[in-house]
């Protein structure tokens, strides 16, 4: 029998309540009794209560795993109802965590609920996920991704993955290293690091808060790291041993637009820095500064203004150039008054449109995509000033025009 997750002296007796509620998990040879038993031993920790930690926390609280942690350091905002469903209307502006405890244990009450409400960093992540026997990771960046993965090596956890965007989903398990017997080849799995040795530059792949995605796909690829969590918990009984198959060793690809999947083989890196033959990883890092997250010191910082000091600057008649970087379809939903158009993948080669001894604001939906518009402008050899909205469109909506809608 293969090496189990769970460890035996922790498994207890189902109630006869708990036999009635999980009956048709126990019809199933697959899982039976002694896989019922193992998921209630069970403690799984689930990093992030957004789209994807919604569907985990559901199907995995109503599986019976009996000990779930939840680490969010989020308030509950309208946007994430489109697709976050553990969440409802009366929890806006409440703590994810919160909002997401009650939800599970309205499901199961037989579950025990620990509630992180902070940030997983480089400082608690260790002794957080040490307390659990498997990670769910449902992060929307990468510096977590980076994080969460290094802390399951050093620590010999099964990691499950999950990311969406826009329409495309990849769902994985890594698990690369097994601390209590490295031996056993079902440890042997690649990590994250082996799939992506380094993480994109910053503001490549946008955020799902700048590109958007379908409601429905983190229900899909949440559902999909639920069915891997209960497979790497009852995996190891009599009847599943010889047929379960996870995908270690597997990245899952899902478009939902075309309704298709693929499934590619990943293998594990030899010269990975942290679970390679000969690792240079050792303890958990900087992950914000190894992402590109930091600004050098010797990089000239991008100025900002408010929206309530541009607006004071657009009544006084100041001369102003503001550029909105938005695409065509963003700028369907609102328009930015007395704004120009130029999408960010066309800045450089519109520079001459700039007039260098008029300040030039550039908006776009957060702030974010704003500052990749001046550097580029910048790098371009462009010397007039530039300003970047602070916290973009959505500020102008929330704190001078009303009338706009926050998207």
């Amino acid at each position: 029998m293969p090496f189990s997750i769970i460890p035996g002296d922790r498994l207890a007796d189902l109630s006869n309540e708990e036999i009635s509620r999980y009956s048709r998990h126990l019809l199933l040879p697959e899982i039976g009794l002694e896989g019922q038993k193992r998921l209630k031993a069970a403690r799984v920790l689930l990093v992030g209560t957004g789209g994807l930690g919604a569907p985990l926390a559901l199907y995995l609280a109503a599986a019976g795993v009996g000990t779930l942690g939840i680490v969010d350091f989020d308030v509950v905002e309208e946007s994430n109802l489109q697709r976050q469903v553990i969440h409802g209307v009366r929890d806006i502006g409440r703590p994810k965590v919160a909002s997401a405890k009650d939800r599970i244990k309205s499901i199961n009450p037989h579950i025990n609920v620990i509630t992180y409400n902070t940030m997983l960093t480089s400082a608690n992540a260790l002794d957080i996920i040490g307390d659990y026997d498997i990670v769910a990771d449902g992060t929307d960046n990468y510096q977590t991704r980076y994080l969460v993965n290094d802390a399951c090596v050093l620590l010999g956890k099964p990691n499950v993955y999950g990311s969406i965007f826009q329409f495309e989903g990849q769902a994985s398990v890594f698990y690369a290293k097994d601390s209590r017997d490295s031996s056993l080849e079902e440890s042997r799995g690649p990590c994250y690091r082996c799939l992506y040795p380094e993480p994109p530059p910053p503001g490549l792949v946008p955020s799902c808060a700048e590109g958007g995605v379908v409601g429905v796909l983190p229900g899909i690829v949440g559902s999909i790291q639920a069915n891997e969590t209960i497979k790497l918990i009852v995996g190891s009984t009599e009847y599943s041993a010889n047929t379960a198959e996870t995908l270690t060793g597997r990245l899952l690809l899902f478009d939902a637009w075309k309704m298709s999947f693929r499934t590619l083989k990943v293998d594990k890196d030899p010269r990975c820095p942290v679970c390679g033959e000969n690792p240079s990883i050792h303890e958990l890092i900087d992950y914000e500064q190894f992402c590109g997250l930091k600004k050098e010191t010797n990089e000239e910082p991008i100025e900002s203004i408010t929206a309530k000091e541009l607006k004071a600057r657009m009544d006084a008649g100041d001369a102003l150039q503001i550029i909105d970087i938005r695409e065509p379809h963003e700028r369907a939903i609102a328009q930015f008054p007395n704004a120009k158009a130029i999408p960010l993948g066309q800045m450089t080669r519109r520079a001459d449109e700039f007039d260098s001894t008029v300040d030039a604001v550039f908006i776009c939906k957060i702030g974010q995509r704003s500052l990749f518009a001046i550097r580029a402008l910048r790098e371009a050899g462009y010397k007039g000033r530039l300003l970047n909205l602070k916290d973009g469109f959505n500020a102008w909506a929330r704190e001078v025009d009303t009338s706009l809608p926050v998207y």
